[in-house]
């Protein structure tokens, strides 16, 4: 345990120290003035407070049933009513919370950095059940086909019962010596969950038995230093019909063969955050500030918003007609979908957006580091 909290500092201060020579280099890019052409409107919000503006880590937004979930580092976990932000109940599980919430089949499910889950009754936050595994849990559980799948920083991708946290099955894969702070959360398509690893690897796993369908090398380890040789996939993978995505750091974005494993496209891109997608394209945040867009079908660049550099950018998600991403400095910027131009922004707080925002029909909620909670509406209201 004591070595994986080591490396997992260590990959901490390869980070800082590579960011801030980044940063004394070339500062993040200024924000100029644009023409607000999409309207945005503020609709509530709340705070479930941050507990250090750093040490969110994973804690983001869950959705189901038209309720929101939240949750605090000081292990507070709340439902809000997606409609007015109004609390539908408080839980305290006394314990410091690093990941979740993830909502799903009458389960609120949260994680520590000590590798404690712990499951809570969606309906009025009673404790069903927790769970002690052998790493930290640094991103958002999975609850499906019975099953509550979590990834563990030490290469573990574990199945635990849903009616009572007994493990079903585990997989794994190498642990580098070095590797970002962060895991890829587990994303399910039918009976089948997918989820990136910090060799560069995506791998799909059976739900009911834990069986390896199949692995797909989406970024190879390149470079002399550990530093350099950082290849880890973080961020979630998308799932659309016959089709995969996934996208490394250092490394490539990647369309694979739901059925196969079989890698269709590559192109050379570094992303940790997870990928937005419509019809027709993907939408990236790059590792070092801009936005792109490509199109699904051969991963051809359609734009590029160089305007967001070194700005620390979140995940991007489509709303409005529009994407929106969120920057280091608590403003949240929508984009032209068909140019990439500048179409809105709004700054509802000063502290960063590093969590994927969640869409509901029209509106647009996102929680900050300091565990400020705003719920937007924009656009034509298609919420598309």
């Amino acid at each position: 345990m004591i070595r994986w909290r080591t490396l997992a500092l260590l990959s901490v201060l390869a980070a800082l120290t590579a960011c801030n020579k980044d940063k004394a280099a070339e500062p993040p890019a200024e924000l100029v003035d644009i023409k607000q052409t999409l309207p945005v409107e503020r609709i509530w919000s709340t705070s479930v407070g941050g507990g250090g503006e750093k040490l969110r880590l994973a804690l983001g937004l869950a959705a189901a049933d038209d309720v929101l979930y939240a949750a605090s580092r000081k292990g507070e976990v709340r439902a809000l009513d997606a409609a007015n932000g109004r609390t539908r109940w408080d839980a305290d599980v006394k314990v410091e919370l690093a990941a979740g919430p993830a909502a799903g089949e009458g389960l609120v499910v949260v994680g520590t950095s000590s590798g404690t889950v712990i499951a809570l009754e969606a309906a009025d936050g009673k404790e069903r059940w927790r769970a002690k595994l052998s790493g930290e849990v640094l991103a958002a559980p999975l609850v499906a086909g019975g099953r509550v799948i979590v990834r563990t920083v030490d290469g573990r991708l574990r199945a635990l019962e849903a009616a009572d946290g007994k493990e079903a099955w585990m997989v794994e894969d190498l642990v580098p010596r070095l590797t970002l702070r962060g895991t890829s959360p587990p994303v399910r398509a039918g009976d089948v969950v997918f989820c990136g690893f910090d060799t560069g690897r995506v791998m799909a796993v059976s739900i009911p038995t834990g069986d390896i369908l199949w692995q797909a090398q989406v970024s190879t380890p390149r470079g002399r230093s550990e530093l350099e040789r950082l290849a880890d996939i973080d961020a979630a993978v998308r799932v659309a019909g016959d089709e995969v995505y996934a996208v490394g750091y250092q490394g490539r974005i990647a369309m694979i063969a739901r059925d196969s494993g079989q890698i269709w496209w590559t192109r050379d891109l570094s992303s940790y955050r997870d990928i937005g997608m419509d019809e027709g394209q993907l939408y990236v945040a790059t590792s070092d500030g801009d936005v792109v867009a490509m199109r699904r079908r051969d991963g051809g660049v359609a734009w590029q918003q160089a305007g967001l550099k070194r700005r620390g950018l979140g995940a991007p998600v489509l709303h409005g007609g529009a994407v929106v991403v969120g920057d280091f400095d608590g403003y949240l910027h929508w984009l032209d979908r068909e140019t990439g131009r500048f179409v809105a922004r709004e700054r509802p707080g000063s502290t960063r957006f590093a969590t994927t925002p969640i869409v509901i029909g029209d509106r647009l909620f996102v929680i900050d580091d300091g565990g400020e909670i705003t719920a937007f509406r924009a656009g034509d209201g298609s919420g598309r």
